[in-house]
């Protein structure tokens, strides 16, 4: 009796560490912007899991957080070394010289290091944006790996609140969106697809916005837009958008591929 406590204690044990052990990475690197605040100094903003503001990922992280994840966040250029205790890394929104003087464009090494990663099971997020407001052609070297390309377009525009409908897509029966019935995806870019990469969603003309693929031991998301930071996972949305039930299928959705 005393041997089965503790083999059962072990597995229980194991199970714990093995979920303490999850960890999601948000790049500060190739996204780097900054403004003044109110005491006119230089401040990091935008996509940040510390910033409660609109622009912030603050309650995207706390979905992390409530579903067993730890996170991180990485200032430097990713390598193999520094993205071996990440099962999860979000790439958001890489600057251009519009947002940043001095932006970290992707590199050849760059990506590298993160395709290798994946291919040794990592789970790896890519977020865009309209190409208005995001580095693209650096970008796209690494999303071809994947077979994915993000498309110098606009989708969904949406001139104001008055039109919330346009940035309308049902996600009702989407295997990847257990809770969500309808999000809001504004200004996105579409996705070119090849090799194994294949939709998650599309909008209503027929574009794809968001895409996976399987490489090697590892899986890859890929979405038009920034799209899950404060401003529309806060409940500001008119009713009937779920983008804060989209945060949770998603955070879940990328979790099981780690477990995976």
């Amino acid at each position: 009796m005393k041997k089965a406590i503790v083999v059962c204690c072990a597995f229980v044990l194991l199970g714990c560490l093995a979920k303490a052990q999850v960890t999601v990475t948000l790049d500060y690197y190739f996204n780097h912007e900054t403004h003044k605040n109110a005491a006119g100094q230089p401040e990091r903003f935008h996509y940040l899991w510390e910033d409660k503001s609109q622009t912030g990922f603050s309650i995207l992280g706390d979905e992390f957080i409530k579903q067993g994840m730890g996170l991180k966040s990485l200032e430097e250029a990713p390598t193999l070394a520094n993205l071996r205790s990440s099962n999860i890394y979000i790439i958001v929104d890489p600057d251009s010289k519009k947002e940043n003087a001095a932006p970290n464009y992707m590199s050849a090494s760059d990506v590298v290091a993160i395709s290798t990663w994946v291919k040794k099971g990592g789970v790896l997020l890519m977020l865009a944006n309209d190409s208005a407001n995001v580095e693209l052609p650096h970008f796209n070297t690494l999303a071809a790996q994947f077979g994915m390309h993000f498309n110098d377009d606009i989708q969904n525009h949406v001139i104001d609140d008055a039109h919330f409908e346009d940035g309308a897509v049902i996600t009702a029966g989407n295997p990847v969106f257990s809770t969500a019935k309808k999000v809001f995806l504004k200004d996105v870019c579409s996705i070119g697809l090849s090799g194994k990469a294949t939709p998650v969603l599309t909008n209503k003309a027929g574009a794809v916005i968001i895409a996976k693929t399987q490489y090697g031991k590892g899986f890859v998301l890929a979405v038009g837009d920034p799209w899950l930071y404060n401003e529309y996972v806060n409940g500001r949305l008119p009713a009937g958008f779920g983008n804060d039930k989209a945060a949770a299928d998603i955070v879940a959705y990328l979790i099981k591929q780690v477990k995976r």
